[in-house]
């Protein structure tokens, strides 16, 4: 009888001392965005833990820093597994290209066929504007310019 009680008090000791040293989620998640704060890499990337299991989201800026953040988080104890969400930031796009040649030369002299008192001419990408023309009327011809991705325009236009 004895040594029945000693027994039980032996298994509530041992579960007591095995449930209380494991660690709060709200714990666990402290140390990993702490964790993730120290990195620069991983700016971007949060955590949230529930039942020991890590969820981690956010962008990063590429799969080393999305492999980086699993194993990060993996490494702190008190995480059973990690469940990893985030995302990696897409590249931003190319540059518009520069215009230059024949399709140049013509689109500028689309754009500048309803300003008869504007002459254009296109060298190597520049384009250069003489001439005149109404104030109300540059906004217009600028931007049909513009749009064609000149290298560079070089306004040389008196305004009426």
């Amino acid at each position: 009888m004895k040594f029945s009680k000693n027994l039980i008090a032996v298994f509530f000791m041992a579960s007591v001392l095995f449930f209380g040293c494991k660690p709060k989620d709200s714990d666990v998640q402290a140390k990993i965005t702490e964790k993730f704060a120290s990195m620069p890499e991983l700016t971007g990337a949060t955590a949230s833990v529930s039942g020991g299991v890590a969820t981690l989201s956010g962008e990063v800026k590429d799969d080393a820093a999305r492999t980086l953040a699993e194993s990060t988080a993996k490494d702190i104890k008190g995480v059973k597994s990690v469940t990893n969400n985030t995302t990696v930031t897409p590249p931003p796009p190319p540059p518009p290209a520069i215009a230059t040649g024949t399709d140049l030369s013509k689109g500028v002299t689309d754009a500048t066929k309803d300003f008869p008192a504007v002459k254009a001419t296109v060298d190597n990408g520049v384009v250069t504007l003489t001439g005149t023309i109404k104030r109300s009327d540059l906004p217009k011809l600028m931007q049909s310019i513009s749009s064609l991705n000149p290298a560079k325009i070089n306004n040389q236009l008196t305004i009426k």
